[in-house]
């Protein structure tokens, strides 16, 4: 008994400290750049850029392979940040302000489709079939997707309802010399 005890302990240690090496060993260095970008984004996962998330995003800005406009939810202020980081020119023509957004369903138009809630990336959505459906606001990105599916028009996003909890001081306006 003591024998398999000690031959199990020493095997694992072995292998641990292999496994240890290997991992210093073969490690592989990823781009400085992309984890850069990846800390100026949002961090939201919505989707709504077209990448599967922030850090896809990232890596694709770095590649040069989207253009330094792709998030909506950063707003023109991200944009400028990404363009003096990536040193390009941005066009910010293309680029709208949105104040926080977040899915709500109209109960009495919903009939319970489940299409809504197979499209929500994060989870946000619960309800089953024939049942009304219910948004957690904490985990909705407002990306928009059920609001594309739904077949009654039930979902909409509306901007986030100020409480004490999200309320903030508005950002003081430029004033013209």
């Amino acid at each position: 008994m003591i024998s398999a005890l000690l031959s199990l302990t020493v095997l694992g240690l072995v292998l641990g400290l292999g496994l240890g090496v290997a991992a210093r060993v073969f490690k592989v260095e990823g781009n400085p750049l992309v984890a850069e970008i990846e800390q100026l984004l949002p961090g939201a996962q919505c989707g709504q850029c077209g990448f599967p998330g922030c850090a896809g995003a990232a890596q694709a800005l770095a590649d040069g392979n989207a253009p330094v406009t792709l998030c909506p939810p950063g707003g023109k202020a991200l944009v400028q940040v990404l363009a003096a980081k990536m040193g390009v020119e941005a066009d910010l023509s293309g680029v709208k302000e949105s104040v926080p957004m977040v899915a709500e369903v109209k109960e009495e138009i919903c009939i319970g489709c489940t299409r809504c809630f197979k499209v929500c990336p994060t989870d946000a959505i619960m309800g089953a079939a024939q049942q009304i459906h219910v948004v957690f606001r904490e985990a909705c990105t407002a990306c928009g997707k059920c609001e594309a599916v739904c077949p009654t028009e039930s979902i909409k996003l509306h901007p986030i309802p100020v409480t004490l909890q999200s309320w903030h001081w508005h950002k003081p306006q430029e004033v013209a010399a």
